[in-house]
């Protein structure tokens, strides 16, 4: 009866999809860090997280580093009348306290440019933010498929 509760248990636990690597620093929740694939010389791509602030102060993501770009910045995309522009933050984006900032696709996001290798969907790269007051980490990005806009399920053994 044991072994069979145990057995069922694991299968379960296999079976259900969770969104891995989710990280705490400090007062900071960062979820389902992802990129899309790319094809094999593309310049560029984007980064993308979830950063929830559970604290009573605002903090800034201000810096971003990836060894797979010459250059990684943290950029947003806005309408600017009828037309959509990409623009970098210089200042980094603020994380309001109590809030919930998403890095997502056609909004803030991680821009790596000048690639120095193509992101593979089902691999990893890390990649280091860097916030004013919670300090330094580094994730991986889960890649998921080029026209991906979420984070792929997947399962922790």
């Amino acid at each position: 009866m044991i072994r069979t509760l145990i057995a069922a248990l694991t299968l379960l636990a296999l079976a259900v999809p969770t969104l891995a690597h989710d990280i705490t620093l400090g007062t900071l929740e960062l979820k389902g860090p992802f990129a899309r694939a790319t094809l094999p010389n593309a310049p560029v791509a984007g980064g993308f997280v979830t950063i929830v602030n559970t604290g009573t102060e605002d903090d800034r993501l201000v810096s971003v580093t990836a060894d797979i770009a010459r250059d990684t910045q943290i950029h947003e995309m806005a309408l600017a009348g009828e037309v959509m522009k990409m623009r970098q933050l210089a200042d980094g984006v603020v994380i309001p306290a109590g809030e919930t900032v998403a890095l997502a696709p056609g909004g803030y996001h991680i821009m790596f440019m000048g690639l120095t290798q193509a992101l593979v969907e089902g691999e990893k790269v890390p990649v280091t933010l860097t916030f004013e007051k919670a300090g330094t980490v580094t994730i991986d990005l889960d890649i998921g498929a080029t026209a991906a806009d979420a984070p792929a399920p997947c399962s922790e053994h």
